[in-house]
């Protein structure tokens, strides 16, 4: 365990850790099966005018975005994963707000927005510590006599 930083800490990072990369991680991929939901139909009508391909096709494209950013969360990337995550998140709000529906949905992706962003914070945290533990003093040199 790094100095300045608890077991107690510790545990709450690794929770938000593989909840923020493993949830969109299979967020992404279920944009090619739709099995979670239609998730075409999140598209704000707005968005879905001005786009130059299909409602499903964008969804695609997220997908592969999501599976990144769940990725980069679970491995050595966590701390810019989890501020990607958290823009997206707020992004995908604005989305559902504007589609004048889904402001339960919306809510909730604030929340995670603002749990991807304490993880990308106590990443930082979590390494100035491990790096504070790291011994820093000079390799001590026998001389010979």
């Amino acid at each position: 365990m790094a100095k300045g930083f608890d077991s107690r800490l510790d545990q709450g990072w690794w929770v938000l850790r593989i909840g923020l990369g493993v949830g969109p991680f299979l967020a992404g991929l279920d944009k090619y099966f739709n099995l979670l939901t239609n998730w075409p139909g999140y598209i704000s009508p707005l968005a879905l005018k001005i786009l130059p391909f299909s409602g499903q096709t964008f969804m695609h494209i997220v997908g592969v975005i999501e599976m990144i950013v769940g990725l980069a969360i679970l491995t050595k990337w966590t701390r810019i994963g989890a501020y990607v995550a958290s823009a997206w998140l707020l992004l995908i709000a604005i989305n559902l707000v504007s589609t004048g529906m889904f402001f339960d949905i919306a809510v909730r992706d604030i929340e995670m927005a603002l749990a991807a962003f304490v993880l990308a914070r106590m990443t930082e945290a979590r390494s100035d510590a491990l790096q504070s533990a790291a011994p820093n003093e000079e390799p001590v040199r026998a001389i010979a006599a």
